[in-house]
């Protein structure tokens, strides 16, 4: 078989890689990922909406606090074992908490209890951390947001944002009444009510002054608070002990330049935006002089970073693009939802041994990036797999962990919960990303993400993927180089039709043709008028040849299409077989077809392959590959989580493979389980098992490869496994 480099006209120009570190004395990993619905009472339905947004531990680091708004509660997490977290249960309240802090032996939580966006109203609860009992309650006058606790443990500070309604007039502000700043007094951890301060923020800022809209607190060993206004894109310093405004400054903007700006289903950086507002949300101390914003640019702005400032508000840092750009590499840029970027929302900031660290959650990314602090550009050092919308986070450097809180409960959508994620810091390599790509020779992402297929090459361990109809105007094949890791994409070539980005295609399977190009498997939808049919491409990506299905299939067609395709034989024998995902009007049920086609012949014909049994959701075929005398095919059930139970290999003798003409009886082939791999998905990383497994391949030297879509990051972690299950020779 000839060699492909030249269907990979990029492959030459990518210069420079991520900057991932290949061999690090001391990363973070995920050790355990706990679904916050774990922690619902006995009598309330599992299927509850509920989540974790604000996160903060105990001073021993042993019990997780976190807010739950949809539940109204205030939830518990046993993590005395970090890799075996245990529901500790939860507290009602009475409204709808916003955030937590933990102080000696007591939970303070800001509470919501507003009737209205336009009659907010608030409090703050006290409830004993051991008995988990109410102790007290303080009147805010307004909604809650952010809430901090002096290193001293003297002073409480509470952003009363007074949110605006976004429905209310586009969301312009203002919006009255205005949030302001309130301080308390601590004795023992306890909040003394006759001792709250009101600190006005109003008149400071210079983008609607009357209304600062406060948003996140944290405070420095002397005793100040930083309080940042983030539809008003300013930030403003705070002394704790008398309420005075220190200073203030605006967040000022970016110009941003090679970043990609369009939401249309494809991933270019080549996109330009200037005078960016920063408008920052979450903001942490680095030192007692310089502090860390991440800029979310909820109302108007975002420029998709971070910065550092001085106290007196001089830029000393600021992450422009780079940020997001490691996000795209990780194959986690969100295109559904492009309007600002990866969108980075929460801070943490820790000291774990030596190195002061900072930890940016992107909220649309679902990842963290994790920086060390040198005291002038932060050095980037890895990327962590989140849940899907990190919104807390807590660092608890005795205890060499970090903790994330997803807010995202899709269980409406049959889609993944809400989930704690912990990771601990040891000396090792990274596992997460498995798979990431090099950058191009402007010093841009490649952009990939949704795999939804593998195929080999004529090279051990040269493998190549292609993405499915979630980047429909950049339908792509990628080159894998797979003999490192992670798992490195080197190439990508746009399947085109006329010289432009091809329409109407969701490849759902692709094998090399023996020429240079590929044999593609497109899934249809009659509904968006997309064919299912084969689609051969050269070298250059450029579709020569396309093959619908014949009426004898139509007649009987639903959505779910082509999966997988797979090439046995060559020349005048050669043989295409096909994995169809689900059963189609004419199958019986729990069984679905393996096409044949014969393109010297144009033959079509067809076996029946048996699915398994499932209680919840469909079972399906995701893939297919020719290897040694075996068809081996991916099967998956569609559930996430807990509920996920099949995600298997199995193979199929060639010998008995004996497809008959359609129209007719077709004969049910037999298969044999080769692999079980729910276990490997949630060993790979210690997150919860996703539910698309899509790619799968066996390379020339007999070894297994299987990656997972991750569905472009829409309703999704974004995570892409990317799985290396040894020789098939080992498990047949």
């Amino acid at each position: 078989m000839p060699r492909h480099s030249a269907l990979f006209v990029l492959t030459a120009a990518l210069a420079a890689s991520v900057s991932l570190p290949a061999h690090a004395d001391m990363m973070f990993n995920r050790v355990a990922s706990f679904a916050v619905a774990g922690n619902l009472p006995a009598d309330v339905e599992k299927t509850t909406p509920t989540s974790s947004e604000i996160i903060t531990a105990s001073e021993d680091g042993m019990t997780l606090v976190y807010s739950d708004s949809p539940l109204g509660a205030v939830g518990f997490i046993d993590i005395a074992d970090p890799k075996a977290p245990k529901a500790g249960g939860i507290v009602k309240i009475d409204g709808e908490p916003t955030s937590v802090v933990v102080i000696g032996g007591q939970v303070l939580a800001g509470v919501n209890t507003s009737q209205s966006k336009a009659k907010p109203s608030g409090n703050l609860t006290v409830i004993d951390l051991a008995s988990k009992a109410i102790e007290s309650t303080c009147d805010l006058g307004g909604q809650p947001d952010s809430l901090a606790f002096s290193k001293d443990g003297k002073f409480l500070a509470i952003a009363i944002e007074n949110e605006r309604d976004e429905e209310l007039n586009d969301g312009e502000i203002p919006q009255m009444p205005a949030g302001d700043l309130k301080i308390f007094t601590l004795a023992e951890g306890q909040p003394d009510c006759a001792t709250m301060k009101t600190v006005n923020l109003a008149g400071i800022a210079e983008v609607v002054a009357e209304d600062p809209e406060p948003e996140f607190v944290a405070f420095n060993e002397a005793g100040e608070i930083a309080v940042t206004l983030q539809e008003n894109n300013h930030i403003a310093i705070v002394n704790a002990e008398t309420g005075a405004i220190v200073t203030h400054f605006t967040a000022g903007s970016v110009a941003l330049d090679k970043i990609d700006t369009k939401k249309n289903g494809a991933l270019s950086f080549d996109g330009k935006m200037e005078n960016v507002a920063r408008e920052p949300d979450a903001v942490k101390w680095l030192d007692n002089d310089r502090l860390v914003v991440a800029n979310e640019g909820d109302y108007k702005g975002g420029s998709r970073g971070f910065t550092i400032f001085s106290k007196k508000g001089e830029v000393l840092y600021e992450s422009g693009p780079s940020f997001e750009y490691q996000v795209a590499n990780a194959g986690h840029y969100p295109d559904d939802r492009n309007k600002k970027g990866v969108e980075p929302e929460a801070l943490e900031t820790g000291t774990f041994g030596e190195d002061g660290l900072i930890f940016v959650a992107s909220e649309r990314g679902s990842v963290v990036g994790v920086y060390k602090d040198t005291g002038a550009e932060p050095r980037f050092v890895q990327i962590l797999p989140s849940g899907i919308g990190p919104e807390g986070l807590v660092a608890i450097p005795s205890r060499n962990l970090l903790v994330t809180a997803n807010e995202a409960d899709l269980v409406e959508d049959g889609l993944a919960r809400s989930h704690v994620m912990i990771y601990e810091r040891s000396e090792g390599p990274a596992t997460y990303p498995m798979i990431t790509a090099k950058l191009t020779a402007d010093g841009t992402p490649l952009g990939w993400g949704a795999l939804s297929a593998l195929a080999a090459s004529d090279a051990a361990g040269k493998l190549f993927a292609a993405s499915d109809s979630f980047y429909a105007n950049a339908p792509s094949i990628f080159e894998i180089d797979a003999t490192q890791t992670p798992a490195l994409i080197t190439g990508k070539t746009i399947v085109t039709r006329d010289g432009h980005p091809a329409q109407k295609l969701d490849i759902e399977g692709l094998v090399a043709d023996g020429e240079g190009g590929f044999w593609l498997a497109n899934e249809g939808d009659p509904a968006k008028l997309v064919p299912h049919a084969i689609l051969r491409v050269n070298d250059k990506g450029e579709i020569k040849q396309e093959i619908g299905f014949p009426m004898e299939l139509l007649a009987h067609q639903t959505r779910f299409g082509l999966e997988g395709i797979t090439a046995v034989g060559e020349g005048d024998d050669l043989t295409l077989v096909m994995a169809m995902q689900r059963e189609w009007a004419d199958d019986p049920k729990n069984q679905v077809k393996l096409l044949a086609y014969k393109p010297k012949a144009k033959e079509w014909s067809a076996v029946r392959y048996p699915l398994e049994a499932t209680e919840a959701g469909w079972m399906g075929l995701s893939e297919i590959t020719a290897h040694d005398g075996k068809l081996y095919i991916l099967e998956r059930d569609n559930q996430i989580g807990d509920l996920a139970k099949v995600k298997r290999i199995y193979s199929v003798a060639l010998d008995a493979f004996k497809p008959a003409k359609l129209g007719g009886d077709l004969p049910l082939v037999e298969k044999t389980l080769v692999r079980d791999i729910v276990g490997d998905l949630k060993s790979a990383t210690n997150g919860y098992v996703v539910d698309k497994v899509e790619g799968f391949t066996i390379d020339k030297n007999g070894d297994i490869f299987v990656a997972t879509d991750n569905d472009g990051v829409d309703d999704s972690s974004g995570e892409t496994l990317f799985l290396r299950l040894g020789n098939i020779s080992a498990v047949n």
